[in-house]
């Protein structure tokens, strides 16, 4: 019961979110003029409120941004039978590109204007296959271990609403000035 109540919650905020940024600017990629003087956490909050367009992979993968702290991001993704390997299992491309969006965006929100980041390093571990027909909603939560002038360190963790661990990652990335 606990977990119909905490898939109900999820739902509800998917839903007040997605419909949110559709009434936006839609999927797209914001040009260096909209961000601009921004620092990452304002760039990520205005892609949340639709003021900025989000990213189209999230439709191809169905997965959705849904809350930014600082240090910290939240997805939510419907795992669906485009997202199948060979074998029936949901990919592991996918594990691997939801927990790659927490984790990047958590570093995201610690970059100051005019300063950005490129994945160096992304460590994934799968640990319990996701049951397509059981499991509707999994969440990748990133959270900030360590971020410095040069180098940011993240984790993340994905699992689904009854708190099942499906799997866990970590990155290591590479922080630069941006081109002006």
């Amino acid at each position: 019961m606990a977990q119909d109540n905490q898939l109900e919650a999820w739902l509800a905020q998917e839903s007040e979110v997605v419909a949110r940024i559709h009434a936006g600017v839609g999927a797209g990629v914001a040009t260096p003029q909209m961000v601009a003087g921004k620092s990452g956490m304002e760039t990520m909050q205005a892609m949340l409120r639709g003021e900025l367009p989000y990213p189209p992979i999230a439709k191809t993968l169905d997965f959705q941004l849904l809350e930014v702290d600082e240090g910290r991001a939240l997805f939510q993704g419907i795992p669906g039978p485009a997202h199948l390997n060979p074998m029936g299992g949901v990919h592991g491309g996918w594990y691997a590109t939801l927990l790659d969006s927490a984790l990047g965006c958590a570093v995201h929100t610690m970059m100051p204007p005019g300063r950005g980041y490129t994945t160096a390093e992304l460590g994934v571990n799968l640990v319990k296959a996701i049951n397509i027909a059981k499991t509707t909603r999994v969440r990748a939560e990133g959270k900030i271990i360590h971020c410095g002038r040069q180098l940011a360190t993240a984790e993340a963790r994905l699992y689904g609403p009854d708190g099942t661990l499906y799997a866990h990652a970590t990155t290591t990335c590479l922080v630069f000035e941006l081109p002006k």
